[in-house]
């Protein structure tokens, strides 16, 4: 399936969606599933990371959801998305992230970047990622 201008918006609102619920679960290989390979992640401070499997990049998000779980995040959320074409198979997206606490509110929020490149199989899935400054 390929996006047209006016509906790539939606899908990548419906992508993001998926990510919440998938996050939910704490599960990092889950969350890989949305994920390219090659991954790329740069963090706040610059530092680059390279992800050559899929197993590789669910052993990294099992690591980080396992650390929010313990710093008391229940839950996850996202809001401001913004979305820029990238020709006819891809997609700039922005979002800030909310971590919450059990009682909803607000543990950690930052602004995070993703290039969304479509597969083959006409899903959207992430190239690469950079945290913002938090």
């Amino acid at each position: 399936m390929t996006s047209t201008a006016t509906d790539l918006p939606t899908e990548v609102q419906r992508f993001f969606d998926d990510f919440v619920a998938a996050f939910s679960a704490f599960n990092g290989p889950r969350i890989a599933e949305r994920y390219g390979v090659p991954y790329v992640a740069v963090d706040a401070h610059g530092t680059w990371r390279r992800f050559e499997s899929a197993g590789e990049t669910g052993g990294y998000f099992q690591q980080v959801v396992t650390q929010y779980h313990n710093e008391g995040c229940r839950s996850c959320r996202y809001r401001d998305l913004e979305v820029l074409a990238l020709g006819p198979s891809g997609a700039l997206a922005t979002v800030t992230w909310e971590l919450l606490r059990e009682d909803g509110s607000v543990l950690s929020s930052w602004r995070e970047s993703y290039t969304l490149v479509r597969g083959a199989d006409g899903l959207l899935s992430i190239a690469a990622s950079a945290d913002h400054a938090r």
